[in-house]
């Protein structure tokens, strides 16, 4: 359990780290696929870098997001492999990953930093955000939350079945 909980940990760095090169250093409007509507009619398509290398930077941070999250799950399965796991073992694994990251996702993206303006962190970037950011956006995507949970049980399984198999 404490390796599941470690593995979890990375994904939600990796999921920050994400964010944080997105938004933070690529600064391109695609990025906000996922935001409150009243954000994106905010957002400017892109912004100009405010330093040598900023975009660049962020594609780093993304690429090292994208490595520790997708690392996460090699390492469950890897070490799940060597533990002799049975299905269900690993569908517990795999699935406890997935909701605390999602839980991370709701409560520290969505509730924290989008809706509490916590650390400041979408107005640091994006100053012109301010005026719309609030409480009353928090559950703006819920449908899309609840979709992503109905579907880790189908992919979960179909992992835990593949690392049954090696």
């Amino acid at each position: 359990m404490i390796v599941t909980l470690l593995l979890s940990l990375m994904m939600m760095a990796g999921l920050f780290l994400l964010l944080l090169g997105g938004v933070g250093f690529v600064q391109n409007y695609s990025f906000f696929s996922s935001a409150p509507k009243e954000v994106k009619d905010i957002v400017p398509g892109e912004k100009p870098e405010r330093f040598k290398g900023q975009h660049v930077l962020g594609w780093l941070i993304i690429i090292i997001a994208f490595s520790l999250m997708g690392g996460a799950v090699v390492l469950g399965a890897w070490e799940g492999i060597r533990s002799e796991y049975s299905f269900w073992q690993f569908f517990l694994r795999f699935i406890i990953m997935l909701m605390l990251l999602k839980a991370f996702d709701i409560g520290f993206f969505d509730w924290f930093l989008l809706c509490n303006a916590g650390f400041d962190f979408f107005t640091r970037f994006y100053p012109e955000c301010r005026p719309v950011l609030g409480h009353y956006l928090f559950g703006y995507n819920r449908k899309t939350h609840l979709l992503h949970v109905i579907l880790f049980f189908p992919c979960v399984a179909l992992l835990s079945w593949m690392c049954t198999l090696l």
